[in-house]
């Protein structure tokens, strides 16, 4: 993790949901806030998808990177969960977009799986994410390289493997390039299983300069 040169924090104290490391320094022209936390488990993930929602409000744009199976559609069911909308939160691999709308007063979720669009922001087009946008929270697993065009506000959420889990990583890796469809991906891998992740949350702009991403981890 990058630390500014001129400060050195210390890290953040043990909290009941993981280890949690934070520090802030400025990204290319703008703010950029980044905290790491240790989730060991699937319901772990949910859970911090839940508590990350309610920091989310319309006009988010949250990119979900990491792994054949390292927890993406876990960790949105959480989102959908506590920002209270409508619908199953699943992988939209075949409809590549789903919008769950919310049961409350909340803003909808748009729920984009960009795992099979190659290029960038114009292979979207269709999807009107700029449109959805100012009115709802989205969610794009695979969007890293693609999506960042929406918008100069974004929080990246970088999900990996921990170095003692690769093993059982491997065998999983080698069964999702055995099943082969871009729609067994998730299956394959085994999304949100039961072994750790290290979650990188990273809050870029303006929006996420006044928020404490410490809090929701």
């Amino acid at each position: 993790m990058e630390a500014p040169h001129h400060q050195h924090p210390a890290p953040a104290p043990q909290t009941p949901h993981g280890d949690v490391r934070a520090s802030e320094t400025p990204a290319h022209g703008g703010t950029r806030q980044e905290v790491a936390v240790t989730v060991p488990t699937a319901e772990g993930m949910r859970a911090l998808g839940v508590r990350l929602a309610g920091l989310l409000r319309a006009g988010d744009l949250v990119m979900l990177t990491g792994e054949l199976g390292a927890g993406k559609t876990t960790l949105t069911r959480g989102l959908g969960e506590g920002l209270g909308v409508r619908g199953a939160v699943t992988s939209p691999t075949f409809v590549i977009a789903r919008v769950h709308p919310s049961l409350a007063d909340g803003p909808p979720l748009v729920h984009v799986d960009a795992y099979r669009l190659g290029g960038g922001l114009e292979e979207m087009e269709d999807l009107d994410l700029d449109v959805s946008l100012p009115e709802s929270v989205v969610v794009v697993e695979w969007g890293e390289g693609k999506v960042e065009e929406l918008t100069e506000d974004r929080l990246q959420v970088l999900i990996s493997r921990t170095i003692g889990a690769e093993a059982g990583a491997a065998g999983a890796a080698g069964a999702a390039g055995a099943a082969g469809a871009a729609g067994d991906k998730a299956s394959a891998a085994g999304d949100g299983a039961e072994d750790v992740r290290i979650v990188t949350l990273v809050g870029v702009g303006e929006r996420w300069a006044g928020e404490n991403l410490a809090s929701s981890v």
